[in-house]
């Protein structure tokens, strides 16, 4: 009948259908394409994805078929390999896949070789110098964070943060971190960071940070302005990039890398309780050394003062005792001495008494012939025989009248007694 309709697929028909058919007609195939989001599973089961400039696809290497694998060593996000595998589908995901029986390596994808082209030139200029690196304050109050305001990133380290030191200040600047607009973004946020804000806000340390993702995911963290800029960073940096095995140019140009965002956290903020832990432990050590100190220095002061006491009493005594045989011994002398002082002394008062009194008389004689020649010669002496001696009011002697005038004041002295006189 020209209007009955072809019986309907089911999902599961459908998906088997098309199973049967890739699995039938690419089966033992050859795949040349470039590795990226390798990842080696503790099952030894290996999971990436195979891609060229226009397509990809997802693919497994089993265990057993990678450690048979030659070349595994060179099985690597950027390689470029030449796989041997067959075509499946999974039908609870609809997905279909490459499983990867064989490969071998081709050399370096353009996305690597780039990488490894800029890694090379920016280390031959000394940008990721070990003696460039330093070292993050201990107890930033102010973290600036450059990643995306969508997804788990900011979140988590939020939560990091929360936990660990609440005290903290956080601020975002919200950046694309993938894809082509990526890199200027991220410039910016470095850069907006790296200069004064409008509120005098200044990050102590800035976090450049992305979650995991494919080796083409993250390659916006190996843009040369970009990582030029994490290494000019007046701010200590840390990159936290991808997964642990990930490795971006701006984990070599920042201070520090981290393994992931939340890891970053962890190491920019110490654990608030350990820091309360270690300073009352702390306290209570220099509390009981200061005690045992206290406690020496008091023994050490009892001690030298009994020594010093016991000192000086044996001091004392033994001045004492040279003190008392001194004094024996200078006793006999003393009294022997004072006698023959006192001999002395008794034998030179009788030589000297006859001379001292021909001494006495002498001087006498001398006495009294001076004082009768300055009876002779004073003017006193005259006063005696009537006479009077005028002086002025300064006690000079007036000797001419003619330069007295009328009110002067003299002064007249007589053999006994004197008066006063005024000039009329």
């Amino acid at each position: 009948m020209a209007d009955e309709k072809p019986a309907p697929f089911t999902v599961s028909s459908l998906t088997d259908r098309l199973k049967r058919t890739l699995e039938t007609h690419f089966a033992k195939i050859y795949v040349e394409a470039e590795i990226s989001g390798w990842r080696r599973y503790p099952s030894g089961h290996c999971y990436f994805t195979l891609k060229d400039s226009g397509a990809q696809i997802s693919a497994v290497m089993f265990a057993s078929a990678y450690e048979r694998c030659r070349a595994k060593d060179a099985l690597k996000d950027g390689a470029k390999v030449l796989v041997y595998g067959n075509v499946t589908v999974y039908p609870p995901r609809g997905n279909y896949q490459l499983v990867v029986l064989a490969a071998k390596s081709t050399g370096d994808g353009d996305l690597m070789q780039r990488y490894l082209d800029l890694k090379a030139k920016l280390e031959a200029e000394g940008l990721f110098d070990a003696s460039k690196k330093r070292v993050l304050p201990f107890l930033p109050r102010r973290i600036g964070i450059v990643t995306s305001e969508a997804g788990a990133v900011i979140h988590d380290m939020c939560n990091v943060f929360a936990r660990r030191f609440p005290n903290v200040e956080i601020r975002l600047y919200p950046a694309l971190v993938q894809g082509a607009d990526a890199p200027r973004m991220l410039v910016a946020g470095v850069k907006y960071f790296n200069s004064p804000a409008p509120d005098g806000w200044s990050a102590d340390l800035l976090i450049v940070a992305r979650g995991g993702g494919s080796f083409e995911d993250l390659f916006c963290f190996n843009d040369e302005t970009l990582v030029r800029a994490v290494a000019a960073s007046k701010v200590p940096t840390i990159s936290a990039v991808g997964h642990e095995t990930d490795f971006t140019l701006c984990d070599f140009a920042a201070d520090r890398r981290a393994g992931t965002p939340s890891i970053a956290a962890e190491i920019a903020v110490p654990l608030l309780s350990e820091l309360v832990a270690k300073l009352e432990s702390l306290g209570e050590q220099l509390g009981s050394s200061l005690r045992g100190r206290g406690e020496w220095f008091a023994q050490r002061v009892d001690h030298l003062s009994d020594s010093m006491v016991a000192s000086l009493e044996t001091s004392i005594a033994k001045a004492e005792m040279r003190l008392d045989g001194a004094s024996r011994r200078l006793a006999p002398l003393l009294a022997l001495s004072a006698a023959k002082v006192e001999s002395r002394l008794s034998a030179a008062r009788e030589r000297l008494s006859p001379a001292f009194k021909m001494s006495l008389n002498a001087a006498e004689t001398r006495l009294a012939r001076a004082s009768d020649k300055l009876s002779l010669l004073s003017p006193f002496g005259v006063l005696q025989r009537g006479y009077s001696l005028t002086t002025d009011a300064a006690g000079a002697v007036v000797r001419d009248a003619s330069r007295l005038s009328q009110g002067d004041k003299l002064v007249v002295r007589f053999a006994k007694g004197s008066a006063e006189v005024s000039v009329r």
